[in-house]
């Protein structure tokens, strides 16, 4: 049996590009998964994937990073899928071959790099972050209220109003109104 296995990190990534790879190379089925690759225990399609391999199955991805992006991760997910005497091959890494000793040094290195490709995107991440906040840009959701609606709604609460005709008044919930004081 030939799986596919494809991933992407967020709802608003398309799966098509990899999942017309998978069948175009003779997947019989294909799980996938719209979730992040940082943690092999919170990737359920993955784990089932791994369960259903038996002797002479091969698992087919991409690229390593669909499938892992932590070297140890990697290995573990090789080992797994040797011990089921099936076989991993990557479409776009074609120099990951399971059948031989190198395959987990190699899957070891290929890991690395995408876990050290992860934290480069989080510190590129954080520095646009740090950089706009110098700016002034403000991160959230935009207050309910704005500083008018919020001054007046303070001094109605301080003059013994009730939050919940407050928040009628101003169309919000009484926790927004609760929260101001």
């Amino acid at each position: 049996m030939i799986y596919g296995y494809a991933r992407v990190s967020t709802e608003t990534q398309d799966l098509a590009y990899q999942l017309d790879r998978l069948q175009k190379a003779g997947c019989e089925q294909i799980f996938h998964e719209k979730r992040s690759g940082k943690n092999t225990a919170d990737r359920l399609e993955l784990r089932r994937l791994l369960a259903h391999l038996e002797r002479g199955d091969v698992m087919l991805a991409t690229a390593s990073d669909r499938v892992a992006r932590d070297p140890l991760d990697l290995v573990q997910i090789l080992n797994t899928v040797k011990a089921a005497g099936a076989g991993l091959r990557l479409l776009d890494e074609p120099f990951i071959d399971t059948t031989s000793e190198m395959a987990d040094l190699i899957a070891f290195m290929v890991g690395w790099a995408a876990r050290w490709h992860r934290r480069r995107i989080l510190e590129n991440t954080a520095q646009g972050r740090e950089l706009a906040r110098q700016r002034g840009v403000k991160f959230g959701r935009k207050p309910k209220l704005d500083l008018s609606a919020r001054k007046i709604a303070i001094e109605r609460r301080a003059n013994g109003e009730g939050c919940a005709e407050i928040a009628v008044d101003f169309g919000v919930s009484e926790s927004t109104i609760r929260r101001l004081a």
